[in-house]
Order: structure tokens, then sequence, then C-alpha cells
């Protein structure tokens, strides 16, 4: 089982695989194995049931956050917004760091 468990919610649920891949990468190199699920903002009510540890919001719907946010509180799942630096192939350090924070 994965060490963490991060949620990603974007516009169609095709997250950019670029992000989910940078936030994987920069995981093994520090000895962290992450599971990254990408799900539309429709998907999102039913999926963040299943026991992850944190959701990220793709800044390309951040005008959907004040309705995931709550959604995802009500479960004890920390939520926050992608910084737009972070959600590139260089992103991963900061994805991780984003993660980190938000499940200490």
């Amino acid at each position: 089982m994965a060490d963490l468990r991060v949620l990603f919610v974007c516009s169609q649920g095709m997250s950019s695989e670029i992000a989910v891949n940078a936030l994987k990468d920069e995981g093994a190199k520090n000895g962290i194995e992450i599971e990254v699920k990408a799900v539309s903002t429709q998907e999102f009510e039913d999926e963040i049931k299943n026991d992850w540890n944190c959701a990220l919001v793709a800044p390309q719907i951040r005008h959907r956050f004040k309705v995931l946010k709550p959604m995802a509180e009500t479960i004890n799942v920390p939520c926050e917004m992608i910084e737009p630096m972070a959600y590139t192939p260089l992103g991963g350090p900061k994805l991780l760091k984003q993660v980190q924070d938000l499940t200490k």
C-alpha cells in the first residue's frame, strides 16, 4: 500500500499527467510511495470517501474550490488548491511539500 494517497481534482478527471508524474517521481526520490488518482469535479464527492490522505484542486477549477473543500472537510480530508507554479513538470518538490504539510 502507498505511503500517501492523494486525490487530484480537475475539470474532466484528466489532470495533467505531468503534475501527477512529477509528484510521484519526487516522492520516489524521497523514499515515499505516493498513489495519485485524478477525478473530475463530478466524481469528487463519491471518491473523497475512499480513504485519501488529502485532496488537491487544480488551478483551472479554482472557481469550484469553495464547493469541494467543505465536502472533503466533512470527512476530515484536508483539501487545498495547487499553486499554479507547482502544476508543472518541475513542480514535484512543491507538490510533495504541499502534500506533506497537509498530511502532518
